[in-house]
């Protein structure tokens, strides 16, 4: 939307909207990750063949490939679906390490399908989600969350150098910076019209509700805040489009959407 690019059509829905197959199409998944988690869904390997069978159907040319841009986004589940089947502590950085190798073998692949430009998305301060700040009244971030997210891009970053460096040009595999995306703008609330920063808009007026709940008679079971332009986060996990906008432009000044364009 900040980019003025439409949005791609889904996956599922592309034989019934075939005049947005111009646009691209999106495969991903809610809740999904580069390896299966708990909501079933396909993973990222498996959304990567779906790729590669809409190429073979000819849906789009070798020329189409080569002039787009390919949006890898790697949200944090596979970390979540580790802790929730009793994952240790000790063995995490292992599985860091294994999501960054299968990720990278990911990538690779869908360069070899020939996408010119693949940008991913580092992973935001997960230690700062209101899933995760609520044990703390939503006044500071989970720094041990946070040292996770970093291990998790330091490793992705070295990655993708590697493999830019192996392909002779630069930018091939681009990197968005929403670590640092966020925390200016969290750390910085009022110079992006910010006043909760921390707090969600959008929450469960009980334990057992949450943001969208409703009862047996469609009763709501969840309360908005009176100004949702004002709050960074929306529920429990995602940011508002106030609070995604701050982010935008902040990597605006990082130079990183210029790569995407050029």
């Amino acid at each position: 939307m900040y980019m003025k690019v439409k949005s791609p059509v889904p996956y599922r829905l592309r034989k019934l909207m075939p005049q947005h197959l111009k646009y691209g199409i999106n495969f991903a998944v809610g809740g999904t990750g580069v390896f299966d988690t708990l909501t079933g869904g396909p993973n990222m390997t498996t959304q990567i063949d779906l790729f590669e069978q809409v190429i073979k159907d000819k849906v789009y040319t070798a020329s189409d490939l080569n002039t787009s841009v390919a949006l890898v986004s790697i949200a944090g589940n596979d970390y979540s679906h580790y802790l929730a089947t009793n994952g240790s502590a000790q063995g995490l950085p292992s599985f860091v390490a294994s999501v960054i190798n299968q990720t990278t073998t990911n990538l690779i692949r869908i360069k070899g399908l020939g996408v010119k430009k693949i940008v991913l998305g580092g992973l935001q301060p997960l230690g700062c989600l209101p899933q995760m700040t609520s044990t703390f009244s939503f006044q500071q971030c989970n720094n041990t969350t946070n040292d996770l997210v970093l291990l998790h891009n330091n490793l992705l970053t070295q990655v993708l150098t590697t493999l830019n460096q192996q392909t002779n040009d630069h930018s091939s595999f681009i990197v968005l910076n929403l670590y640092d995306s966020f925390m200016s703008v969290l750390n910085h609330p009022s110079t992006h019209h910010i006043q909760n920063q921390l707090k969600p808009c959008c929450v469960g007026i009980s334990s057992e509700s949450f943001c969208g709940s409703v009862d047996g008679n469609n009763v709501k079971k969840y309360k908005v805040c009176d100004d949702p332009k004002s709050a960074f986060f929306w529920d429990l996990v995602h940011p508002t489009q106030a609070g995604w906008h701050a982010v935008y432009n902040k990597l605006r000044t990082m130079n990183v959407l210029q790569q995407i364009y050029y």
